[in-house]
């Protein structure tokens, strides 16, 4: 099937498909699973993103590209395996083009991307730097944006993948003294939702995978350590293992653990009781 070119460049710098010719494609239902093959995914240096690269190598047959900020720990994720590592920090200008120029090098197509880079900041919003507030929306929503634009049009002309996002539980409800990381998260669920419509009958999912609290360094680096009693931290493992059934089984939204789903439910329907629940308990 051909494809009118549009004035959009591809990562090669040829003419690629604008997003308005992606419903033409429809060679396979969007939540059918998607075969093994190539996977990229960010974030993999550590966290969720290194659980889920163990997963996918322990899963075996995928040809994995893996980014992370730190080289020394990427590469440690990657031993024993065939993977590709591209240390890059995903904020930086050019970094999404050249680690999808690395990735379709080395593996020749993209079947999954795990959108797992992310970082976060706590405290007052009123004492938030202004340079915080950009690079939490830099890394958790513009890079993932960007990295989506680039591979999508690969991924449509193939008929067939899978882009899975990381969001978060703050995205859903919204957390005391995290009001931008909350926003990002928030962010990242919209553009799921509103892009698994547009990629209906292309044969390309779209996964939004949310946990709640992991236990990740995250909360170390967010500069306040998790001190509540409840909910209890889950291994980061059982995030991998959400990504893994919105992979194998072509899930659009997985909440890890399953319960926590509940508090997005309540808020959607009586969001008034939601609220005054919030303000009490936290």
């Amino acid at each position: 099937m051909s494809h009118a070119p549009s004035h959009v460049p591809s990562v090669s710098g040829t003419p690629a498909e604008a997003p308005a010719t992606l419903p033409a494609v429809r060679r396979r239902a969007a939540d059918v699973a998607v075969p093994c093959g190539g996977a990229l995914v960010t974030g993999a240096s550590s966290g969720i993103g290194a659980a889920v690269a163990r997963r996918l190598a322990a899963e075996g047959g995928w040809r994995l590209v893996l980014n992370g900020r730190d080289r020394a720990r990427l590469d440690e994720v990657a031993r024993g395996t065939s993977a590709a590592v591209f240390p890059a920090d995903l904020s930086c200008p050019g970094a999404e083009r050249r680690l999808v120029e690395f990735a379709l090098d080395s593996v020749g197509r993209v079947d999954l991307l795990v959108a797992g880079a992310g970082i976060g900041w706590a405290g007052p919003f009123s004492t938030m730097p202004q340079p915080v507030i950009d690079e939490v929306f830099d890394v958790n929503v513009l890079a993932t944006v960007h990295l989506v634009r680039l591979l999508l049009p690969h991924m449509v002309r193939q008929g067939t993948g899978r882009v899975v996002i990381i969001g978060s539980l703050a995205g859903t409800v919204g957390v005391r003294d995290e009001a931008v990381y909350s926003a990002a998260k928030a962010a990242l669920g919209a553009f799921a939702d509103a892009l698994r419509y547009e990629l209906r009958g292309t044969g390309v999912g779209i996964s939004h995978v949310v946990p709640g609290v992991v236990d990740t360094p995250f909360f170390d680096r967010r500069g306040v350590p998790y001190r509540r009693s409840r909910p209890k931290p889950v291994p980061a493992s059982h995030v991998a293992d959400a990504v893994w059934e919105a992979v194998s089984r072509g899930r659009d939204e997985v909440y890890v653990p399953g319960w926590m789903r509940l508090p997005g439910r309540v808020r959607g329907v009586a969001p008034a009781l939601y609220r005054r629940l919030a303000a009490r308990f936290g």
